[in-house]
Formats: C-alpha cells, sequence, structure tokens
C-alpha cells in the first residue's frame, strides 16, 4: 500500500505556465532524509532551465525522509511527488517500477537520492537518447570520461567491478553496448518499459530492464561517480545475497537454461547418493536396500537446490508440504520408469543395453524435468483462473 503525495504548484500568470514535463526524475529512498534538500536544490540549478521536470520519490524509509522531501519541496519550481510504501516490495527495483508507472514524461531518468549522481547530467541523457533515437542511455563509470572515483574504499571498487564481469560474462548479448550494468542512473523511454515482465528483486533495477525488457537501442553518457553528501551506504551482504538470487532468476528465465541449471543440479545429488551408499552398507546392509534408501539422500538435496536456486520464487504456489512429496514421487518415478523403457528400446528397437541405457537416461531426464516445473511449481488451476481463461 502507498500514500501518494504532490507538491502544491504555486499560483502562476498565463504567461508563466511552465511546459509539460519533458522528464521525470525517478528517485528511489530509504532513510535519505539527510540528502534529499541537497538533492532537489542541485536538480532545481541545473536541469529546469535546460529541460521542464517533475521528480517522484518512491519512499522505503523508516524515518522523516517523506516529511523531509515534502517540506524541501515547497521551494521547489517543478512538481514534487511523494509515493511511500508501506510494503518495500521488490526493494529499490520495485520502487523503480512503481516510480515508472507515475512518470507522465516520455523520457524517465532514475537515479539515486544519496547526491552521488549529478543531476546536472539529466539534461544530456535527455538529449543523447533523442540524438541517437536510443530507448536507453547509461550514464557509464567505465567509458573514457567516466569515473568510479565515489566508491568508498577498495572493497567497494573490488565487487562493484566482479559484479559487473559476472553479469556482462552471463548476459553477453542482452548486455552488449552496456558498459556498466549496475549503474543506477539511466535514463530510459518510457515507450521502451514492459513492466508487466519486469521481477525486480533487490537494487540492480538497470541489468532487470536490460535483460527482460531490453530497449530498442542503447547509448552511454560518461559520468564521474560522486561520494555521498550524508549518510552511509545501504549496500550490505544481505543486498549481495539478493543480487546473486536476482542473477539466478535472470539466468534461468528460460526453459532450456532452467533445464540445463535442472541437470547440474541433479548430477550434484549423485555426491549425498554415494557417500549414503557407502555408509548403509558399511553398517550391514543389503546393498538393494541400501541404494534405495541412499537415493533419497540423492533426492532431497536435489529438493533443497531446486528450492533455494531454480524455483525460488514459485514456491508460493504450493505447500511445502505437498511440494515435498510430489518431487519426491518425480524422483523415485525416475528409477520405475528407466528399467522398462531401457528394455523396450532393447527389445522394440534393437539398441545394444549401453545406448538404450544412454537414451532411457536422457528420456526419463527430460520428463522429469518437465514433471517438476509443471506438476510441482507451476500455479494451480483453479475454477477462478480457468473461467478468466475462458
Amino acid at each position: 500500500m502507498s500514500q501518494e503525495y504532490t507538491a502544491p504548484v504555486p499560483d502562476l500568470t498565463a504567461s508563466e505556465v511552465p511546459e509539460p514535463a519533458a522528464v521525470t526524475i525517478v528517485v528511489p529512498t530509504y532513510n535519505e532524509s539527510a540528502n534529499v534538500r541537497e538533492l532537489l536544490h542541485q536538480i532545481t540549478e541545473s536541469v529546469p532551465g535546460r529541460l521542464p521536470c517533475e521528480v517522484v520519490f518512491v519512499d522505503d524509509s523508516t524515518d522523516d525522509t517523506p516529511q523531509v522531501i515534502r517540506e524541501a519541496a515547497k521551494d521547489c519550481p517543478f512538481p514534487v511527488t511523494v509515493l511511500h510504501r508501506d510494503e518495500p516490495v521488490g526493494g529499490l527495483g520495485g520502487a523503480v517500477v512503481e516510480g515508472m508507472k507515475a512518470a507522465g514524461s516520455d523520457w524517465i531518468v532514475v537515479m539515486d537520492g544519496d547526491c552521488q549522481h549529478p543531476p546536472s547530467l539529466v539534461p544530456e541523457l535527455v538529449a543523447t537518447g533523442q540524438r541517437a533515437n536510443a530507448g536507453l542511455v547509461v550514464a557509464s563509470r567505465y567509458i573514457k570520461g567516466g569515473s568510479r572515483a565515489g566508491l568508498a574504499g577498495s572493497y567497494r571498487v573490488v565487487v562493484s567491478r566482479g559484479a559487473t564481469w559476472l553479469t556482462k560474462s552471463l548476459f553477453p548479448r542482452r548486455l552488449h553496448g552496456i558498459s556498466d550494468p549496475m549503474s543506477g542512473f539511466f535514463a530510459i523511454r518510457r515507450s521502451d518499459i514492459t513492466a508487466e515482465v519486469l521481477q525486480p528483486l533487490g537494487y540492480k533495477i538497470l541489468l532487470e530492464l536490460a535483460v527482460r525488457s531490453r530497449p530498442r537501442a542503447v547509448t552511454e553518457v560518461p559520468f564521474v561517480f560522486q561520494e555521498r553528501f550524508a549518510g552511509e551506504s545501504k549496500s550490505t551482504a544481505e543486498e549481495g545475497r539478493r543480487f546473486l538470487r536476482h542473477l539466478a532468476g535472470l539466468r534461468t528465465a528460460t526453459p532450456l537454461a532452467r533445464m540445463i541449471v535442472f541437470g547440474l543440479i541433479g548430477l550434484t545429488g549423485f555426491v549425498p547418493n554415494l557417500v549414503g551408499l557407502w555408509a548403509l552398507t558399511h553398517l550391514g546392509l543389503h546393498y538393494l536396500a541400501a541404494e534405495i534408501v541412499a537415493n533419497q539422500f540423492g533426492v532431497a538435496w536435489n529438493f533443497y537446490l531446486i528450492e533455494k536456486v531454480l524455483f525460488r520464487d514459485r514456491r508460493r504456489h504450493r505447500h511445502w508440504a505437498d511440494r515435498t512429496v510430489r518431487f519426491a514421487l518425480l524422483a523415485n518415478a525416475d528409477l520405475v520408469l528407466r528399467i522398462p523403457l531401457i528394455a523396450l528400446l532393447v527389445t522394440h528397437f534393437g539398441l545394444s543395453a549401453l545406448p538404450a541405457t544412454a537414451l532411457a537416461l536422457v528420456i526419463t531426464f527430460v520428463l522429469r524435468f518437465v514433471g517438476t516445473e509443471a506438476l510441482v511449481y507451476l500455479p494451480r488451476r483453479t475454477r477462478h483462473n480457468r473461467s478468466r481463461t475462458a
């Protein structure tokens, strides 16, 4: 649930009525009360004289940031809106998406609320996009003329460069032409945003936009990353974990990618299976019974990784006990199905044992993946859903 506030616009004569905003500046904030006055002052000094603008703050704060924004907005010559979210769904990225939905301009510029992104660059971002007929203009620290000088400490520099390398390695095609996918400062045309496909998680909304809703053309503008005006960075170890989960979700967005990850997870299940088999046989259990029990160790390990890595965002569709039982049944059905399938391939199709076994492994793997996705992690088909489809 969000609460909206728009600063009152002062009375103007007919000749003083401003043009409609050419750019909406979206600023996600979390406890930035010490920075927002300075940010609005910098915007006032550098943007309205060159480009009509409006500012939309999407606020998830637990301090007095919304009140400070409302007070500071009274001195601004442009509209300032505050959307305060009671439930910060999707983190900073979710806040940006909310701001984009509220934007009333053709161009949207996203920037942080800590004054590390210079507002003086906003007109240039929009002008560059217009000249290049681009849908996305990224303010980059890593092209000629740019700098990451404002990053505090060598640790953050290493983390930033490592995250940039990792994302560009995972998405070479989608991030082609974007040297700084970790940038939180960019301009995008509203017509190039497909809001319904976005699934933001954490603070790297540019990565989400580039991968899920790639704009038609991308260009870049160099910028010097500034030091924070006040306060401390919100980057934490938890944000780092959310970023890695976000990467995993983006990378497994296609069925083929999910199948590959599903197979890799399945391979890791051999380790607990073999360890369990060794332990149980050394305890005197018959090897057939030991293999049946040990297979459950592998199934449990695979289920844990699939829940944490592959289908984390789909767990809400079914109760955990329902998912556990369905996954276990599918995983064990694989063993029951494989032997008759091998016999069928050998007796009816004339294959020898080795290729028949290999083909049976592939077939049962594909069936297990499809069954897991369709029967364990897809939403339930309710009567309400069926009626909507009809």
